[in-house]
């Protein structure tokens, strides 16, 4: 059946226009284009295979990872690709590696916070990858915490130089990629100590590892941290543990964009403002959103291909069975996440243009939004990274039995992704963050100080403290402003109910730990406030395409609804709905299911992955899964003797003994 389009049928079914969907979710043709190309590039080159990758063994795994970071790097150059071409080619080659970190972390820090010498000397060399650099910032005591980190760098005046040194065990760094194996430099995130006076946490350029032999520099304790989740997943990553034995540094490899250490041991700050560095966590924070987007969607589109192709029940006189995706509870499940994947897509585009005018007022020393848009991206962070990881799980559970095996791709992105709600911020101490901002706002409402961006909507708290919906059949939730005054009285009512909740506590730490949970639960409502209006914003704009704006319409309406039935106590107890209004949202909901369900194959393909990126057999293009299943399982290892190894030695003298137990 090989060439066969097993989904042809569920194609033609398509009621716009799939190329150019195609377009909008990639964000431009020029964008389509390039994934186009780099992606058919990767999926065509027998080193990039990644099938076997579940069963080869640690050592194995991380040479074959080396290997691909190798030939990645040989056709970047052989090709000539430009900065974003070869970015996109890492992405595509889908293996967690020590480049990851040197293009992702170590560059950016150096950029950011070096001084124009220190970038003159060491990014040339990053860039051609003479160097190999990685980020040490969390320790084995200290991870979210950053200001508890307790690894020191003492400046030696008598020799001009820093000695970093790990005084504790927890000290010792623990978790940075790149640098179990592989990494020559490291960022060294260290207390700085200056003639016995301290003055917080800064980064220093250390070298790790000789570039004649690769071996560690005196002084230095470095190692591979072990085994983590998952069978290959992100065991293709050398995360490490660094120990540092009064390693001595040059004074200027202290990064010094923001202050320094004179030669004379004086710590002075420079006259570049320190809010710069924002700018960073805000570009990190917003490629974490997209990339949530393209995570939450491979798993969606192997979903539902699966959903299409499997049948089951409800044959009757020997006719075809159903399919699964025409079973309502299957598609309540999966089709609130395809509309998180487009609605993360478009609110990852809206944090591109917030980190393009964040920097250009940066620039200008402007820096009355950076609070709000330093707590709009921790929340979204969080908020997508989580509904993620569990949304490619509730994809694994939605393909059944066969979305356990490695080969539906599920297991390996579920293991690589789910760290994701830990790094650059974990997802729950971001909603704090985020709720001590909304807290500030609430605050100072009568101060006449005006909410910015996205918290704008507090400006008009009292109104909403007044907002009853007036919602009297279904389709009325179908109106953008109905649905997004409901979601701002929510969020507006939580956060106020929890100013006030803290107002009765003498002690303001003391109340923000005791109502922890009430203020992430606030946090939550206003982030995804966020996504709802972005989204609805996005389809504002002129989206051309036979019968594309419609299709993001029907989603758009579905991810709103689906928070609505979901959070159902929130907007209740709050009072912006009453229980019929709730009820006729979710009807709304029940009908929009069935519009998106002919549409549901080409909504996927929209996402235009190869079968070689998607990495899963339930999830193939042409929907020819069971052959495939069948093919793939004689590939495993323990299939290469029919006697397995092991099996005279223990199994068959038990068997013996049974048939002499048996004669007596």
């Amino acid at each position: 059946m090989e060439g066969v389009d097993h989904l042809a049928h569920e194609r033609n079914k398509a009621q716009f226009d799939v190329e150019e969907m195609k377009i909008v979710w990639a964000g431009s043709r020029h964008d389509f284009e390039l994934s186009d190309r780099i992606s058919r590039l990767v999926a065509s080159d027998p080193v990039f295979r990644k099938d076997n990758r579940t069963m080869l063994g640690r050592k194995e795994l991380f040479k074959n990872t080396l290997r691909k970071a190798a030939h990645a790097w040989k056709r970047i150059i052989e090709l000539r690709l430009n900065e974003q071409e070869a970015s996109k080619l890492r992405s595509f080659v889908d293996e967690p590696a020590f480049t990851d970190l040197h293009w992702g972390m170590f560059v950016p820090a150096i950029k950011g916070s070096g001084t124009d010498e220190q970038q003159q000397k060491w990014l040339p060399l990053a860039y051609k990858m003479q160097i190999i650099g990685c980020y040490a910032q969390t320790e084995l005591g200290h991870g979210s915490n950053v200001q508890g980190l307790e690894t020191t760098a003492t400046f030696d005046p008598k020799t001009d130089e820093f000695v970093i040194h790990s005084p504790t065990l927890t000290s010792s760094k623990w978790w940075p990629g790149g640098v179990g194996k592989i990494a020559t430099h490291a960022i060294v995130y260290a207390r700085l100590f200056t003639d016995g006076q301290e003055h917080g946490v800064h980064g220093f350029i250390v070298q790790l590892r000789s570039l004649d032999d690769h071996l560690p520099l005196p002084g230095l304790t470095v190692g591979d941290i072990g085994m983590k989740f998952g069978n290959g997943a992100y065991n293709t990553m050398d995360n490490g543990v660094l120990r540092f034995d009064h390693v001595r540094i040059p004074r200027n490899q202290m990064l010094m964009r923001f202050s320094q250490v004179t030669r004379e041991g004086k710590f002075v700050h420079s006259s570049v403002p320190r809010q710069l560095v924002y700018g960073t966590m805000v570009y990190v924070r917003q490629t974490i959103v997209s990339d949530a987007s393209t995570a939450l969607s491979r798993a969606v589109c192997i979903a539902t291909r699966y959903s299409a192709v499997r049948r089951q029940f409800g044959s009757h006189n020997g006719g075809l069975e159903t399919q699964v995706i025409d079973y309502k509870t299957q598609q309540a499940r999966l089709f609130p996440l395809l509309a998180s994947a487009y609605a993360f897509r478009f609110v990852g585009e809206w944090l591109r243009w917030l980190y393009t005018d964040v920097t250009q007022k940066l620039q200008a020393n402007d820096f009355s939004t950076l609070p709000e848009a330093h707590a709009c991206t921790a929340g979204l962070k969080s908020l997508t990274t989580s509904v993620t990881a569990d949304g490619i799980e509730e994809c694994r559970k939605l393909c059944g039995g066969h979305g356990y095996l490695c080969s539906s791709g599920l297991p390996e992105l579920f293991a690589v992704y789910v760290p994701a709600f830990t790094y650059e911020g974990d997802n729950i101490v971001l909603l704090l963050q985020v709720a001590k901002h909304l807290m500030k706002t609430v605050s100072q409402l009568g101060s006449g100080n005006k909410p910015v961006g996205t918290t704008a909507y507090l400006a008009r708290v009292e109104n909403l403290m007044q907002y009853h919906s007036d919602v009297k059949k279904a389709e009325d939730w179908w109106n953008p402003s109905v649905v997004v005054e409901a979601f701002e009285a929510r969020a507006a009512r939580m956060s106020v109910a929890c100013a006030q909740n803290l107002s009765k506590f003498t002690n303001p730490e003391e109340g923000f730990q005791e109502l922890a949970a009430d203020l992430v639960e606030a946090a939550l409502a206003h982030c995804q406030l966020i996504v709802v209006s972005k989204f609805i914003e996005k389809l504002q704009q002129d989206i051309p395409g036979k019968g594309v704006k419609q299709q993001l319409e029907v989603l758009c309406r579905i991810y709103a609804l689906s928070l609505v039935h979901k959070h159902l106590g929130h907007f209740l107890s709050t009072g912006c709905i009453n229980p019929k209004q709730g009820s006729l949202a979710n009807e709304l909901l029940r009908s929009l299911y069935s519009q998106v369900r002919p549409n549901a194959i080409a909504l996927v393909d929209a996402f235009n992955y190869t079968d070689q990126y998607l990495g899963s057999v339930l999830g193939r293009y042409d929907g020819n899964v069971y052959p495939k299943l069948y093919e793939e399982a004689w590939k495993d290892p323990l299939n290469d003797s029919v006697v397995p190894d092991g099996f005279k030695e223990y199994v068959q003298p038990m068997l013996k003994q049974q048939l002499r137990n048996a004669r007596l």
